[in-house]
């Protein structure tokens, strides 16, 4: 009954008495509805035309308030969608139909990708699902088929490029990397370094959601658009991964289990950065205060967390460090207390693998062994990928021109294979 009511209110001219005339067409009797409708308008000043389900719960309590009784509707009226607040330049899509258009899908195959079946979750075989599974030591990677990811980049390109990010996010960002991550922190006092566990596994899809309402899209659109962005991992996947020998990883690989078995960010998806880093909004902003405080800085890099500092930071660490955890716990995230470090000027002192003592550089270790494999090629000694060296040797190079420079040399003097 609410919901063909909200259906009826949001058809037409928004005044008490077009109201209530909708109202008792669905209701056939016009003091059950006079009451609604006064709720409703003391609520709404215009029709929340992006908003039928939200209406539809307002409409479901004051029905539970006035003790009406629940009834089949008399009629079903239909309504035209429109969109929300739009900040942004992203695309209008006011309905699902024409959410499809704009993917260039017919409605049953948008319907496929979204898995309103819920397919994945459940069947044994593959061809019936929309990723493919890889574990990299305890981390799960889903791949997305080949078409569902064709419609994850242009959500990505013509939608989520739109909305920016916090300026303190370093990750999958135009301009912003790993370097500018590390550089941010380059010869400070004392860094300290914040891994956040299972980061795109811990935005779930109530988040995401948020996030596509946040960007103006009507509900059923937004419901649509999150649908074709998270995943829920078959349960047969996860029944491969046997529990850590280690009972210090026993909590950590459950909580794993859980997230991975409800709607998640899927590690591996187009969008999942772009949405992660929207969902982790909230948590910037809030350490970027923190920072500030303190006379520090801060930046992320996806789940990698650092801020830098002076002396001010170095005496105040222990509560700086309780009130980061503390945040992200609050934000919906979880501190990885293994991986997290504090780092003194006085020792190595390291981003996202990117020595900051003094300058961004690579560990003399790293560049040592890169030096050695060279110059064996050079040598004839040992046979090489070239491309994957030129890789390496690139990476030292936006790190330490001139040592980027010196192994381009020895690169260089490598005689091609015959």
């Amino acid at each position: 009954m609410s919901v063909a009511l909200a259906r009826a209110f949001l058809a037409g001219e928004w005044t008490s008495e077009s109201l209530i005339v909708r109202g008792i067409r669905v209701l056939g009797r016009r003091r059950r509805v006079d009451g609604v409708v006064r709720d409703v308008l003391e609520l709404y000043h215009r029709p929340p035309l992006d908003r039928p389900d939200e209406l539809a719960r307002v409409i479901d309590v004051s029905v539970e308030r006035r003790r009406l009784r629940e009834r089949e509707p008399a009629h079903w009226f239909t309504f035209e969608p429109e969109m929300g607040r739009m900040r942004w330049p992203v695309p209008e899509l006011a309905t699902v139909l024409t959410l499809a258009e704009f993917l260039e899908l017919e409605y049953g195959r948008l319907q496929w990708f979204a898995d309103v079946r819920g397919l994945e979750r459940s069947v044994a075989s593959e061809q019936l699902r929309n990723y493919r599974y890889a574990w990299v030591g305890r981390r799960l990677i889903e791949k997305p088929k080949q078409d569902l990811k064709a419609v994850q980049r242009r959500i990505l390109h013509e939608i989520l490029d739109h909305v920016p990010a916090h300026d303190a996010a370093h990750g999958f960002r135009r301009g912003r990397s790993v370097v500018t991550h590390a550089r941010s922190h380059v010869g400070r006092r004392v860094v300290l370094r914040f891994d956040l566990e299972s980061f795109f596994a811990s935005v779930e899809a109530g988040r995401v959601y948020g996030i596509f309402r946040t960007i103006g899209y009507p509900e059923p659109v937004a419901h649509v658009l999150t649908a074709l962005c998270v995943n829920v991992v078959p349960r047969h996947e996860w029944a491969r991964v046997p529990v850590p020998a280690d009972p210090a990883l026993i909590d950590g690989h459950r909580r794993l289990g859980r997230r991975l078995a409800a709607p998640h960010l899927p590690q591996g998806a187009p969008t999942s950065p772009a949405l992660a880093s929207l969902a982790a909004l909230g948590l910037d902003r809030r350490i970027a205060g923190l920072a500030r405080r303190f006379g520090a800085t801060y930046t992320r890099y996806a789940d990698d967390i650092a801020l830098s500092g002076d002396e001010r930071l170095l005496a105040a660490h222990a509560t700086v460090r309780a009130a980061v955890a503390e945040i992200v716990r609050s934000e919906g995230f979880l501190v990885n207390a293994s991986k997290s470090q504090l780092m003194t000027n006085a020792g190595r002192q390291r981003v996202c693998g990117v020595v900051v003592n003094a300058r961004t550089n690579v560990p003399r270790t790293e560049y040592d062994t890169l030096k050695a494999i060279l110059h064996n090629a050079a040598a004839g000694g040992t046979e090489i990928d070239r491309a994957h060296l030129l890789g390496r040797i690139a990476w030292i190079e936006s790190l330490n021109p001139g040592r980027g420079a010196k192994l381009r040399a020895r690169f260089a003097a490598i005689r091609p294979a015959a």
